[in-house]
């Protein structure tokens, strides 16, 4: 099984809801595990709610340093935002793919919680639509 590693910023919504997608989907092909380059310490509670609307099973979630992951081997290396794309990534040893998708940031909305929603929830199918043109082909 290939593994990937979805990276961003505060590994609180965009990395952690690919990671989620991936093991959901890819779970014959792929293990998925996502970091932050300064991880929040907690996972946005809009991302799970997201998740879990679409079924997707968000058990053992949290917020990780990239800084955890020093000398594992991946297949895939994934950036999720320009924050992280454009910072100095650790090195991980062996010949990874790196990729980058720009992906916006559903925590900085502001506006009510069905304003919020829905930003999650196009963040989720760009994020879906991304890694199924990617690894699910």
């Amino acid at each position: 099984m290939k593994k990937v590693i979805f990276l961003c910023t505060g590994n609180s919504c965009r990395s952690i809801m690919a990671e989620f997608i991936l093991s959901h989907f890819g779970k014959n092909k792929y293990y998925a595990y996502s970091a932050g380059s300064k991880p929040i310490g907690t996972v946005n509670p809009n991302a799970l709610y997201i998740l879990s609307i679409n079924n997707i099973p968000t058990n053992n979630h949290s917020s990780k340093s990239w800084d955890s992951f020093k000398g594992n081997q991946f297949d895939y290396i994934v950036t999720v935002c320009n924050n992280a794309a454009n910072e100095t990534c650790p090195i991980y040893p062996g010949n990874s793919t790196k990729l980058h998708w720009d992906i916006p940031d559903p925590a900085t909305v502001i506006g009510n919680h069905e304003i919020i929603k829905k930003e999650f929830q196009k963040v989720y199918e760009l994020i879906k639509k991304n890694i199924t043109k990617e690894f699910l082909k």
